[in-house]
């Protein structure tokens, strides 16, 4: 049976994040973007990171930043994978020594499988809906038909997935990751326990 991993992103509560992990998320997101609503200070983090028990990745999600940013916030929380979903160069995300990952943004007229070649060094891409100005949790969705069957990485599928919709989206890319934050809250930044697990249900009887 294929088993579609489930990451929970911008988690700002140790209680969101228990629920999650409750729920059977395997990884939770944690967003360190000033902008986003759903940004956490290093302070946050650590209470996160501290309530959580083994096996659950922590993932940390940058934009654009410093390669001090990103070294002192990875280190001192010991993240489990490192995620940039700004316009970072292949040689900026390599120079961590830590497994990441790559986000990227599809438009119409996006070559994914050519987007991606530049990444070949990453444990997976992530693909989200590109959305003008906007980095991240957009809320919408891509045309899931631009992903190709098969890529050499495997491929986590985000942008504007519910309770509503990723049933078929797993059905349809055949992901080896779902990634969910707006979907399955309550306000920004504030997660909705009762969407969790309706979520990452759907998710697993999807297959």
């Amino acid at each position: 049976m294929v088993v579609t991993r489930i990451k929970i992103c911008g988690i700002t509560r140790v209680e969101d994040a228990l629920a999650a992990v409750e729920a059977g998320a395997d990884a939770i997101g944690l967003v360190f973007y000033a902008p986003s609503p759903r940004a956490v200070t290093i302070d946050q983090a650590e209470k996160i990171c501290k309530a959580l028990p083994p096996f659950i990745t922590t993932v940390g999600l940058f934009v654009n930043a410093s390669y001090e940013e990103v070294s002192v916030i990875s280190s001192k929380l010991s993240l489990g994978l490192l995620q940039f979903h700004g316009e970072e160069s292949a040689a900026y995300c390599e120079q961590f020594n830590q497994p990441w990952i790559k986000a990227l943004r599809v438009q119409p007229s996006t070559n994914i499988r050519e987007a991606m070649q530049p990444y070949n060094k990453a444990q997976g891409i992530l693909l989200d809906s590109y959305v003008a100005g906007v980095q991240g949790g957009t809320g919408t969705t891509f045309d899931w038909s631009l992903i190709p069957q098969q890529t050499e990485k495997p491929i986590v599928l985000a942008g504007g997935l519910t309770i509503e919709n990723v049933q078929q989206a797993v059905q349809i890319v055949k992901p080896y990751a779902v990634d969910v934050s707006g979907g399955v809250e309550i306000t920004k930044g504030i997660k909705d326990h009762n969407k969790i697990k309706a979520f990452i249900n759907k998710v697993k009887s999807s297959l």
